[in-house]
């Protein structure tokens, strides 16, 4: 199941290079905006219940600790393999793992509005694909590199997990900002980490994270869809 080689590949095993051309710099950039019609700013992740039961969390340990422990780096191994031609077994693998029903929604609703948006607007038709899948399989369409991918995908969570917080909690733009910062090295480190990995290697251990996307389904008054 696992993937033996970091080389980043196409279906048709044609070999890539390793730095995204300007062209594909702005359309993986452009996959990636906010504007791309996604509907990633309806989604907290669980944060709106752990920002609501826990008013004094720590707002950066708890992302830094999805990306390395939880869906950050299992979403990195999803992109990798799908980038590689595993499109169907990860694709079954992210929903069969998804922690919770709202996770599964997260993953599966952004990933069909992922690629109908492809198919209207870049003539890429991937059928129905879970978001992390459907974005490594379109990156290999169009011969993008996948660490970068993975890079920029990893820190377009971070962006959107932080501004669902600014909305439920005070964090000033100021300080928003910073938090990026400081998180984005983190993002690039666990694409390259995880650029050896494969399959077998999924699993995680924000259990807090996880349990927070559950408690979540059942809260009377709620501005995120998770």
């Amino acid at each position: 199941m696992g993937i033996a080689t970091n080389l980043p590949m196409t279906t048709n095993m044609t070999p890539m290079p390793a730095e995204l051309s300007p062209a594909q710099l702005m359309t993986l950039t452009q996959w990636l905006s906010p504007a791309f019609p996604i509907g990633a700013f309806s989604y907290s992740h669980g944060l709106e219940f752990a920002l609501q039961s826990t008013p004094a969390l720590d707002l950066e340990a708890w992302l830094a600790g999805i990306l390395r422990h939880g869906a950050g780096r299992n979403d990195a191994i999803l992109i990798l393999a799908a980038h590689s031609g595993q499109i169907d077994e990860a694709d079954a693998l992210a929903r069969a793992l998804s922690p919770s029903s709202e996770r599964l929604l997260e993953t599966a609703a952004q990933g069909a509005a992922f690629c109908k948006a492809l198919r209207g607007a870049f003539g890429l038709d991937l059928g129905e694909l879970t978001y992390p899948v459907a974005l490594g399989a379109a990156a290999a369409e169009k011969k993008m590199p996948v660490e970068p991918v993975t890079t920029l995908y990893l820190h377009a969570v971070v962006t959107n997990l932080i501004g669902a917080a600014q909305r439920l909690a005070p964090l000033g733009q100021s300080k928003a900002q910073a938090m990026i910062d400081r998180l984005s090295p983190t993002c690039a480190e666990i694409a390259a980490n995880t650029a050896c990995l494969g399959l077998d290697d999924l699993g995680g251990a924000a259990w807090l994270a996880d349990v927070a996307a559950m408690q979540h389904e059942d809260m009377e008054t709620r501005i995120f869809r998770t």
